[in-house]
């Protein structure tokens, strides 16, 4: 079970160095603790700027996973392709903290995915996750769906606005970042879960 407060996740920066390099500056300087690249990355550019971090990747439709994958974990970074969940102990699950602790839960599980593979999604889902991280469609998505909150962080390339995801792991707050303005004058999103 993990410790960390926040994770910064990425998605779908498709070899775009420049954008990635300052999306990874600013989760770091907003104090992501890791970060987490949810696919399509792209290029070994891309991962050179992972190195030496705490970092974890899964693959996307458009990565060569085999060669990406040998050439990260030369970098010492985590793969975790096709999908991973993580947990994290001691934690208020969003609105449904009240249900975790009366189940004696107390944990915050997270799925995470590129998104293009159905029957993933759907085992992440069936394994009882509070939380579905993925990227693939380049848009920024906060919903409920099955009582699992889906979080998207946008994309790095091929997006209306450039964004990331910082997630706090003990209160499962998501705040999306603007990697396109200045670091310290950063969007916070913040947007509610809608009905699924």
């Amino acid at each position: 079970m993990g410790s960390l407060a926040r994770i910064g996740f990425i998605s779908d920066t498709h070899g775009r160095t420049d954008r990635a390099r300052r999306a990874i500056d600013l989760l770091v300087a907003r104090g992501a603790e890791r970060i987490v690249h949810l696919g399509d990355v792209g290029s070994e550019s891309v991962l050179d700027l992972l190195a030496g971090i705490p970092a974890l990747v899964v693959f996307g439709n458009c990565d060569d996973s085999r060669n990406l994958a040998r050439y990260a974990e030369i970098l010492g970074i985590e793969v975790a392709h096709p999908s991973t969940i993580i947990e994290f102990k001691n934690v208020a699950v969003g609105a449904d903290a009240a249900s975790a602790t009366e189940t004696g839960r107390g944990v915050l599980r997270i799925g995470m995915t590129h998104g293009h593979l159905e029957r993933e999604v759907e085992r992440l889902f069936d394994a009882r996750i509070d939380i579905l991280l993925h990227g693939h469609t380049h848009e920024i998505r906060d919903e409920m769906i099955q009582g699992v909150r889906v979080l998207n962080p946008g994309a790095l390339h091929r997006a209306k606005t450039h964004t990331v995801l910082l997630l706090e792991t003990t209160t499962a707050h998501a705040t999306w970042l603007d990697v396109d303005v200045e670091l310290d004058a950063s969007l916070d999103v913040n947007l509610e879960p809608t009905g699924s």
